[in-house]
Parts: C-alpha cells; structure tokens; sequence
C-alpha cells in the first residue's frame, strides 16, 4: 500500500529540514510525494543552498505544484494523503494556516488536512516567540495540526548539524503515526540499545 504525504516547503530559514524530509520519505518504498515550496522559500532555498538547488529539490518528490496553483490536486479533500508536513514553517504560514487563509496552495493543502481530520505536522522556526506566534500555534493546536518545532535532542549527542536535521525530520515523519521509517540512528529510545559513539 502507497502512502500519498505531502511536503510543504515555507519560506523560514531551515530549508535543511523540509529538503531532509523529502529525502528520508524518498527511501521509503512505500511512500508517495507530494511537494509544493513556497515563492519565499525559493529565495531561502538559493540563499542556504545554492542558486540553482530549488529544482535539485523538486527532483527528490514524486509530484510538485506550483504555489499559485490552488486548484491543484492537492487543494482538494477526496485527493487521499497520509498527511501533510511543512518544513520549514514560517510564522506566516502558521498564521494563515491557523486563520484558514488559503491564499496559496501550501496553505490550502494544510487547510484541506484539518478539514478532512489528517495529520498536519508543523515544524515551526523562530525564536523568541511573543503572545501572537504563541496564540497562533494554540489555534492551530485546537484545529488538529501538530506544532513540533526542530529542538535538537542533545540526549542523542548528535555529532554534526546534519544529524541534529536528519533527527528533526525524521521525528517530523513519525508524527504522521504511519510507523514508517525509522529513526536516524536506529535507536529506539531504550538507553540499553543507544548506539556506541
């Protein structure tokens, strides 16, 4: 059985954690891509990455849409998915989520998630937070997505960035509660079981 998810990629900083995410679901056999990057995180991708890297990144999905196109298949609840990550979430994309301003199709897709009761994982990136991003991420709580900012887990002891963001993605992906994938590093969370560095 294929799993339909899709990615949505905000402009925030961070465009590791959403191109991490693509890159775990795409060495899963069972998995289906859905991809939509938003016109601001373009801009974040060629800056944190390389110039030309945004079309590297829609090359590692099964299907991608422009963000203008709110008609797209994805828009639509009888269009079936497993759920829907973004990552990177900007505040910006979190409040229009949170206030069902479908203006973009990466905000439709996440509005069609919490219609349609699936799961929504926001990987949410800023810091500090004041009162407005707070209630924001309250909103969003009450009408079913799942706010997971990227905390590092230092009780893994990560020795590199990029196992901080292969950590974050992958407990982004097993959110979705399809218990595909497994964690980074294999460990399960048993201390008896942790990896030896």
């Amino acid at each position: 059985m294929s799993h339909r998810i899709v990615v949505g990629i905000s402009g925030a900083s961070g465009a590791a954690l959403g191109i991490r995410v693509l890159e775990r679901l795409a060495e899963i056999e069972c998995v289906e891509t859905h991809l939509v990057i938003s016109r601001s995180a373009e801009l974040t991708i060629a800056h944190e990455v390389a110039a030309d890297a945004a079309e590297r990144v829609r090359a590692l999905a099964d299907v991608t849409y422009p963000s203008e196109a709110v008609g797209a298949a994805i828009a639509s609840g009888s269009f079936r998915t497993a759920g829907m990550i973004v990552a990177p979430c900007s505040m910006r994309s979190l409040s229009a989520i949170a206030h069902s301003l479908s203006d973009n199709l990466l905000i439709r897709a996440a509005d069609v998630q919490l219609k349609e009761r699936r799961r929504l994982v926001l990987v949410v990136r800023e810091t500090p937070l004041h009162l407005g991003h707070l209630r924001a991420m309250v909103a969003a709580t009450e009408m079913g997505a799942i706010i997971a900012p990227p905390v590092p887990a230092f009780y893994r002891r990560p020795a590199s960035l990029a196992a901080v963001i292969d950590d974050c993605a992958g407990r982004a992906i097993d959110l979705l509660g399809l218990g595909i994938g497994p964690q980074a590093d294999g460990w399960t969370g048993d201390l008896a079981d942790r990896p030896k560095r």
